[in-house]
């Protein structure tokens, strides 16, 4: 069993694993980076800022409505038909707005909805992949907690990608290369032999899918809430970075902030957990709450850089527990559907924190800002609180596939769940 920074070359080494990971983090990259090129791109062709935001947010909106759709999908009917489909048809969105430009807003606007409603689950595909492909739940966990790095990397890496091609290129030749290298990841993970040959455990036919489940509901109310704290955290910073150095001060705070992110979850990763982690996620938010509140002092920048650090320790951590909660509350059949609702209620939440912390800055000042975040921590930390009875039971009130049915290994905690191969 591999243990500390070995651990991660362990799961690195196991077949296909290396492949996964990197051919959905490739395959995800235009919905890590839409948002900036979106915004470039409309500003290079004269639209307005508003205009800029509001393809950049319709494009938000329409992604959070289609994945938990298209995890559904992918439980119903496999991965490479819904994936490969969904992805070309995403950057044929893109491509109609590279084209045609903005002259017609109806079509500019239709063309971006297209491209989000129809970004391929592959974020929830991959974790669902997983317990096939590792095996072991001690593996799994490992890999949950390397994927929310992963993640962090990515959305680090992809906005200079993006801005570099941009400046290559173009606006428009950026997105459609973009969205080009997206499709060529989900090919690499959809014809892959795990992702082939999975299938979902047989699910009971319910309007309601996974959030029948009242573990889960109660894992999502706590992420909108994490969300939140993030998505004020980025209009805070913003506030607070004026006047003190502007976007070099900006940068370095939230450079600091996925820094933070990157250790934490290496470090989590690096050791393997006892208990269930229902209880390790309450105490991993009370110390995610407890990172965001010295963020209201709002010090000199180099105490603030390093606030910034300490905010971030425990979200990778608090991401990679929050996987694990969701394999073990998800009802047969359905774990794509439900890692996909965890990603639309923290994409959700996180725009509402931009929407909140907003008016709290120009109305009451930088701490008032970061104050939203502080105070979705803790939200957070209470919807945890308040619903651990439910999250205590796993299954209760939804029809959990058994451990013997989705682990061949027989090396998982009870309520560990997956799919299984054809």
């Amino acid at each position: 069993m591999g243990t500390g920074l070995a651990g991660y070359t362990d799961i690195l080494k196991a077949p296909h694993a290396a492949r996964l990971l990197a051919g959905t983090l490739v395959g995800r990259l235009p919905n890590a980076v839409a948002h900036i090129a979106i915004v470039l791109f409309a500003r290079a062709e004269g639209g307005s800022y508003t205009l800029a935001g509001a393809l950049a947010a319709v494009y938000g909106l329409t992604t959070a409505a289609g994945q938990p759709l298209l995890g559904r999908m992918v439980d119903l009917y496999g991965q490479p038909r819904v994936q490969l489909p969904a992805a070309v048809l995403s950057a044929l969105g893109m491509a109609v707005l590279a084209v045609s430009g903005i002259g017609s807003l109806a079509v500019a606007y239709t063309a971006v909805a297209v491209a989000g409603f129809f970004t391929p689950p592959l974020e929830g595909g991959l974790r669902a992949l997983w317990p096939d492909v590792l095996g072991r739940q001690d593996r799994v966990h490992r890999a949950y907690a390397m994927d929310a790095i992963a993640q962090e990397v990515m959305f680090t890496v992809g906005p200079l990608l993006v801005t570099l091609l941009v400046w290559l290129m173009s606006p428009a030749a950026a997105l459609l290369a973009v969205n080009a290298v997206g499709v060529l990841g989900a090919l690499s993970v959809v014809v892959s032999e795990p992702s082939r040959t999975w299938r979902s455990a047989p699910r009971e036919a319910h309007w309601l899918g996974a959030l029948r489940s009242p573990g889960l509901l109660a894992l999502l109310g706590c992420f909108f809430f994490v969300g939140l704290a993030l998505g004020s955290i980025t209009v805070a910073a913003l506030s607070y970075a004026e006047g003190r150095g502007g976007d070099a001060v900006y940068g370095w705070f939230m450079a600091a902030l996925g820094l933070g992110a990157l250790v934490g979850g290496v470090a989590y990763g690096a050791r393997d957990w006892a208990g269930a982690p229902e209880r390790r996620l309450r105490v991993i938010t009370g110390l995610l709450a407890l990172g965001y509140l010295p963020l209201m002092l709002t010090p000199g920048v180099p105490a603030m850089t390093a606030l910034g650090a300490v905010s971030g320790l425990f979200l990778a951590p608090a991401i990679a527990c929050a996987f694990l909660v969701v394999d073990r509350h998800a009802p047969r059949g359905t774990v794509t559907e439900a890692f996909s609702w965890l990603v639309t209620t923290f994409g959700v939440g996180a725009a509402v924190g931009t929407a909140a912390a907003g008016p709290a800055v120009e109305f009451a000042g930088t701490a008032a800002g970061f104050a939203v975040a502080g105070g979705g921590g803790i939200a957070a930390l209470l919807v945890l609180l308040a619903t651990g009875r439910v999250l205590a039971a796993p299954g209760s009130g939804a029809d959990v596939a058994p451990a013997d049915e989705n682990d061949r290994s027989g090396a998982a905690e009870p309520g560990f769940s997956s799919g299984h191969r054809a």
